[in-house]
């Protein structure tokens, strides 16, 4: 287990285990629902960039410790200052963490417990997956206290439907776990006890597959996104072609004529 950024106290902020190719980071402030501090993103920037560069890594599992996946930004943190240059840089510096994520070379599991509220909604959102026990729950709640989820709205609005966003959004009210899978924030929600069980089930899935064409075929999946329909068309054509120059797409079509299991290469 790796620590990174410890605590006045020695406590790590961001737990890091590594098992058979799947990278387990951990949020570490239970006592405060693992909110976001400036701390706290430090040491969760640092550890998505140590993991980018890990050829051993194949799959990242986000989650929290104690009761809750993520209350959002440290409101008492917050409140302690007044400056808009700094509240500038505290919600770039958090979205810049969730782009991070996005442009991750391997995909982010949420594995959601609890609660997860305004940033900490946003960062279920931004991940690539999401599988949560059915008692959790997931608000933008900012609105509560008078601030408006801007930042959170962006992937939110890029995984639920418009007017689900907004009525989270205006509302500041939590849905639970089922109707979050109903609407794609998450991939789905099961009972508590098989949580963990269901996280590794996806993410040995994921392991098993070719990881330079995960890598690729996540970068264009983003991309595309953004673009009309012509234009992602022609930018992922461009991209399967790449694919296909790849040793493992021969590899994986001999093993499959072959009847064979493939023998990938590393990223």
């Amino acid at each position: 287990m790796t620590e990174t950024h410890p605590t006045a106290a020695g406590e790590a902020l961001v737990l890091r285990e590594d098992r058979d190719g799947i990278a387990y980071l951990t949020l570490n402030r239970p006592n405060q629902f693992n909110a976001l501090s400036e701390e706290l993103l430090d040491a969760l920037q640092t550890s998505l960039d140590a993991i980018a560069e890990d050829r051993g890594v194949r799959v990242v599992v986000l989650a929290g410790t104690g009761r809750a996946f993520c209350a959002g930004h440290d409101l008492k943190q917050m409140r302690g200052r007044s400056e808009r240059a700094y509240f500038q840089q505290l919600f770039r510096r958090c979205g810049e963490i969730m782009t991070r994520i996005m442009r991750l070379p391997q995909p982010v599991i949420a594995r959601v417990h609890g609660i997860a509220t305004a940033a900490g909604c946003q960062l279920v959102a931004s991940c690539d997956l999401a599988i949560a026990e059915e008692g959790a729950r997931f608000a933008v709640s900012g609105i509560n206290v008078g601030l408006f989820c801007g930042t959170p709205s962006i992937p939110l609005s890029r995984n639920v439907g418009r007017k689900q966003a907004m009525e989270m959004l205006l509302t500041g009210g939590f849905i639970s776990a089922a109707q979050a899978a109903n609407r794609g924030l998450i991939n789905r929600a099961v009972p508590a006890e098989q949580l963990d069980e269901e996280v590794l089930k996806l993410a040995r899935t994921i392991c098993g597959k070719s990881s330079a064409s995960v890598a690729l075929g996540k970068a264009m999946y983003y991309k595309q996104l953004e673009m009309g329909v012509e234009q992602a068309y022609q930018f992922a054509s461009e991209a399967m072609a790449d694919n296909m120059m790849l040793e493992d797409v021969a590899e994986g079509i001999d093993a499959f004529t072959g009847k064979r299991p493939p023998h990938w290469r590393d990223r």
